[in-house]
């Protein structure tokens, strides 16, 4: 077996019934749109409830699973960085509970692959510091994730169903 020619490391650690080179490529679409670096490193973890929530406990303060986590890197100190330069950039890391995003894609119909794809696009757009913390950076990431999801043949209607499901806060 040989190495993936991009830096996109998708861990699936129950074996969950999952197509890793598909999480890969909505990780791919959006770095090419952003105009980055498509050997930029970002790894995917998909793993269950009880993991995400407890890193949603730790990390923001809330109680619950969600769907999907993002853990941007930290900058590299700059005499670390210019050693680098020629370097890709680890991005940073992305959380995914597997049940969560099932149950999600079963109630609402969505099929599971598009449902995953579209938490790797969006968790790949937050590492490259879009947010959706006002009406006006919402707009802009929501724009941006539907281009995404639009170049992978995803239907943009998975969003707002997705969305309104999300209990546990996302990111």
């Amino acid at each position: 077996m040989t190495a993936p020619a991009h830096g996109i490391d998708v861990q699936n650690e129950a074996d969950w019934p999952m197509d890793a080179d598909a999480l890969a490529r909505a990780a791919l679409v959006v770095l090419a749109q952003e105009g980055r670096d498509p050997r930029s490193a970002i790894t995917v973890v998909v793993t269950d409830n009880d993991a995400v929530a407890a890193l949603n406990r730790e990390f923001r303060g809330i109680d619950a699973p969600t769907d999907v986590l993002s853990f941007p890197a930290d900058p590299l100190p700059p005499e670390l960085a210019s050693a680098m330069a020629d370097e890709p950039p680890y991005l940073g890391d992305l959380i995914i509970a597997f049940p969560y995003a099932s149950a999600q894609a079963e109630r609402e119909h969505h099929p599971l692959t598009d449902s995953l794809m579209l938490l790797v696009a969006h968790g790949t757009l937050h590492l490259l510091g879009y947010d959706h913390n006002t009406p006006e950076a919402r707009a802009v990431m929501w724009a941006a994730q539907d281009r995404a999801l639009t170049t992978l043949g995803i239907s943009t209607a998975l969003v707002p169903a997705l969305e309104e499901a999300n209990h546990g806060g996302e990111h």
